[in-house]
């Protein structure tokens, strides 16, 4: 029998993040476009961005075919996503008419990712932000070949971090923290250190 969850973070009941949630303002609209793989995932860290920030959704799928629509209703919207003619996120203005920014992140393996892209074309016309050289991230049970790769929720708040600097996004890594660190106890420090200590 599977262990009892929480309807809200999704994690076992016994190790719910909810209490280590605190839910941040956020001018920046967020739209994660989460893999189904990685929806199943038990380090779901798409889902805790979105429960940390005020503005924020996730859908789950391959194919968005309500994009086009929602797009089309958007002055301002950005794919946060590598490429030759990414910019760095710096601070925006939300508009002349007052109208805020849509930020889409695609949520997933970086294959998995760039299938979500293949899939929906209208996301390859959207300007693109990426990330600049940062700290390491401190995802610490991830194995990766990529130094500079960073966690989902990561990702989100050092760019709204960039984009908007008079906010302190950090609140929203503390139930990340809260998981990495419960993570780490159940598996026991010595298969930590053997399998994820550089």
């Amino acid at each position: 029998m599977s262990r009892p969850r929480c309807g809200k973070c999704l994690r076992p009941a016994s190790h719910c993040l909810c209490a280590h949630i605190t839910v941040v303002s956020n001018r920046t609209r967020v739209l994660i476009l989460q893999h189904p793989d990685e929806h199943r995932h038990a380090l779901n860290t798409g889902r805790l961005a979105v429960l940390g920030l005020r503005r924020a959704e996730l859908l789950v799928g391959e194919r968005f075919p309500q994009l086009d629509a929602l797009l089309s209703e958007e002055a301002h919207a950005f794919l946060l996503f590598p490429g030759e003619q990414a910019q760095i996120p710096k601070p925006l203005v939300h508009g002349p008419d007052g109208a805020s920014l849509l930020l889409i992140v695609l949520d997933g393996t970086w294959r998995k990712a760039r299938k979500i892209l293949y899939e929906n074309p209208v996301l390859t016309t959207l300007p693109r932000l990426a990330l600049e050289a940062g700290p390491p991230s401190t995802y610490r049970i991830r194995q990766t070949s990529e130094p500079a790769a960073v966690s989902t929720i990561e990702a989100i708040v050092r760019t709204l971090t960039a984009l908007e600097p008079g906010q302190d996004f950090s609140p929203v890594l503390v139930p990340f923290d809260v998981l990495i660190k419960q993570q780490i106890k159940a598996m026991g420090a010595d298969v930590y250190s053997h399998n994820y200590k550089p």
